[in-house]
């Protein structure tokens, strides 16, 4: 049985924060004004629809040579790069562009994601510690760490705590393979009518962090990877959500699914009953 490490002290953590968003907002800056008219597509991953582009590459190893430099012992998990081991017991899980496909036709939105974790960077045994998320398009950035709260642009925020199910506006996104489209879009057809409505934005980290000020009641999803959830699901958690996977699992790959605790709980028993 592996022993968790020790957790940074509370001024630690605040440092991390600060570190988090500087980098965010150090890249989010880079990606909006090195966006061409039009952008290519270098590569793809899962599927010829789940694409890369050069600026995704180049704001990683951006982020990558600052964490170097600053934090030469922790260790990096990245979307696009090899992971680098390290010594602190701390982890930087980044997303360089979260929602590469609406940068690529220039619809907002998208943003880079950077977080800081203790433990084993899986999401399943991980302890968040601190995140920034920064919203390319608009600007605007959200912040958080463990035990201090959740801001955007330095003013805390909250979850909002609509009354019921029925009113509650939902997020959601979809997968790259065909297969697990046609079972998403199979849960969406049951959860769609207990639901005010339903929003697909194309970027998981900002869809938390929507969640975590209000404007979405709640969210979820199937198949986000570490680096889709690091910052955004902490921000969520800070802001006095609750974040789960369902059947009483933490947050993975397996489903995800963010909101005031009261009506999250009614979203993961109702994803539960369309066998999501």
């Amino acid at each position: 049985m592996s022993i968790a490490p020790a957790l940074p002290s509370a001024s630690e953590i605040t440092d991390l924060r600060a570190l988090a968003r500087a980098l965010a907002v150090e890249a989010g800056a880079v990606v909006r004004g090195g966006r061409p008219d039009r952008v290519e597509v270098a590569a793809t991953k899962s599927t010829d629809v789940d694409p890369v582009t050069a600026m995704d590459r180049s704001v990683e190893e951006l982020l990558r040579r600052r964490i170097a430099d600053r934090r030469p012992d922790d260790a990096i998990l990245g979307e696009e790069g090899d992971d680098v081991a390290g010594t602190s017991g701390l982890t930087w899980v980044l997303d360089p562009i979260d929602g590469t496909v609406n940068y690529l036709y220039g619809v907002a939105s998208y943003a880079i994601s950077v977080a800081v974790v203790a433990g084993d960077p899986d999401p399943a045994v991980w302890t968040p510690l601190a995140g920034a998320v920064h919203s390319v398009v608009d600007g605007a950035t959200w912040t958080g760490a463990r035990g201090q709260g959740a801001e955007r642009d330095g003013t805390p925020v909250q979850v909002r705590r609509p009354d019921s199910l029925a009113t509650s506006l939902v997020g959601t996104g979809f997968g790259y393979q065909a297969a697990q489209r046609a079972e998403q879009a199979r849960v969406l057809t049951h959860v769609l009518p207990q639901v005010r409505d339903i929003r697909r934005l194309g970027s998981a980290a900002v869809d938390l962090c929507l969640v975590a000020e209000g404007r979405l009641d709640l969210y979820y999803e199937r198949g986000l990877n570490p680096w889709d959830m690091a910052a955004g699901g902490l921000i969520a958690a800070e802001a006095g959500a609750a974040v789960s996977g369902l059947h009483g699992d933490p947050a993975t790959r397996r489903m995800t699914a963010v909101g005031t605790p009261a009506r999250q709980a009614e979203l993961v028993a109702l994803l539960e009953e369309a066998g999501a």
